[in-house]
């Protein structure tokens, strides 16, 4: 289908400039902060470095730790499709299991790249506090779908622990020398309950 035909051709290529523009100045502030540091990178010599004005980056960024989180929308869309498209005879916290065992962060083998950017993020006090603070953004969004799925109350109050429960458990593998088992371990209690993990009492 052509752009013509859906009669977005002007929007289309205006979003795409926008994305650009996005990518660029994220990119260039990445690289600048692994090579030096966060708290050494200032907004214009990230600017500079993307050839955008500092008005342009606070435009697509209103603060400066957003420059290092670029895929906010496209996770959460993950997060939900992984509830929505498991498969047939899979929990929904088994679902979200899965999917946090998926993230590069526990995904054995990770790229250099991505190792660097979690140290940077995790050595980084407000990056860390950030990062958290966008990630648990979508527990509204995960517990009405969690109902949805689950054919309860879109009020109850048992689909938004999950929720958020879901989301806090993947913090339980940082620093962790085995980041997948205590991924594991913490759904395991959202799966079983305290009563249902092994050697417990």
């Amino acid at each position: 289908m052509t752009h013509t035909e859906t009669g977005s051709a002007p929007m289309g290529r205006r979003e795409r400039k926008k994305a650009a523009t996005r990518r660029a100045i994220a990119d260039a502030a990445l690289r600048l902060f692994l090579e030096r540091g966060y708290e050494a990178v200032g907004i214009r010599e990230i600017a500079d470095a993307a050839d955008v004005s500092t008005t342009t980056l606070f435009k697509h960024f209103p603060v400066k730790e957003a420059l290092v989180f670029d895929e906010d929308t496209d996770q959460e869309a993950r997060l939900l499709a992984a509830v929505r498209e498991r498969p047939d005879g899979r929990s929904i916290p088994a679902a979200l299991r899965e999917h946090a065992l998926g993230h590069r962060m526990t995904a054995p083998g990770g790229d250099a790249r991505f190792v660097a950017f979690s140290q940077l993020v995790n050595s980084t006090p407000a990056l860390r506090d950030y990062a958290h603070a966008m990630w648990l953004r979508h527990t509204d969004a995960l517990a009405a779908v969690i109902a949805e799925e689950s054919g309860r109350p879109a009020d109850d109050p048992a689909c938004a622990a999950l929720a958020h429960f879901a989301l806090e458990a993947p913090r339980t593998a940082r620093g962790h020398d085995d980041p997948r088992t205590a991924i594991t371990r913490a759904f395991a209690l959202l799966e079983n309950g305290w009563q249902g993990l092994d050697g417990d009492g």
